[in-house]
């Protein structure tokens, strides 16, 4: 009994999670333009457009992510304890907004280390950032087979596949009378911290990826010294 109401429950997480991140992706999305003004106003980070950032030092902006995160992880908890009151029975518009918490916190992440998401390949690697956030490997020959509108529904379905397996014991705690509300906190507020963290260093890494080619660019134009003249 116990494996078929975790299996029943992990379906209706799955389900949760592709409704969610697919409104995520055509819904719910974090204007550029706007955030680079919060960028600049609230966190004070002193950049006329994202490509700035590359020439910040990296822990400033490692200290404004910890922000971002943070600030997904206090929403996501309110908005857990307010649906944990319903125990199992609002588990799936709990998840549809945690997914849109979620992603949301993810493009600010991505903007944040100077990757906009206008072109279809920039939309493809923010979703190929959300899978490594979920722990899920997506293949480069993957993303070069599939067009976007193809490539990103197949990502929102592994993602939930294996998000579903990651949180459906913890979840099922919310069964707990009157601990409910404190479980779906915890568990909104877990969520958001590590899929957030993962992003992060998913963007970080490229962003330092990136700043080592544009250096080797910078060396390898440079003129190499010329040789002094040896007296005759």
């Amino acid at each position: 009994m116990a494996e078929q109401r975790k299996s029943w429950l992990r379906r209706r997480v799955e389900r949760a999670l592709v409704g969610g991140l697919t409104r995520a992706y055509s819904t719910v999305r974090v204007d550029p333009d706007k955030f680079l003004l919060q960028l600049r106003a609230a966190y004070r980070v002193p950049i006329s457009g994202y490509h700035g950032v590359f020439s910040l030092e990296i822990n400033e902006l490692d200290i404004v992510a910890d922000s971002i995160i943070r600030s997904g992880m206090k929403v996501a908890a309110v908005e857990g304890a307010g649906f944990g009151l319903g125990g199992l029975m609002t588990i799936v518009p709990d998840l549809g907004i945690l997914s849109a918490i979620t992603m949301r916190t993810v493009q600010k992440l991505s903007l944040l280390y100077g990757f906009e998401f206008n072109t279809d390949d920039e939309i493809a690697e923010l979703w190929v950032a959300a899978a490594s956030a979920a722990g899920v490997d997506i293949s480069r020959e993957l993303l070069e087979k599939e067009v976007i509108n193809k490539f990103v529904p197949r990502v929102i379905q592994r993602i939930a596949a294996k998000a579903s397996a990651e949180v459906v014991e913890k979840w099922a705690g919310r069964v707990i009378p009157l601990a409910s509300s404190a479980i779906g906190a915890g568990l909104n507020y877990w969520f958001v911290r590590a899929w957030g963290e993962r992003a992060r260093a998913h963007f970080r890494q490229r962003h330092l990826m990136i700043r080592q080619r544009e250096r080797d660019a910078i060396a390898a134009a440079s003129p190499l010294p010329s040789l002094p003249t040896l007296p005759r």
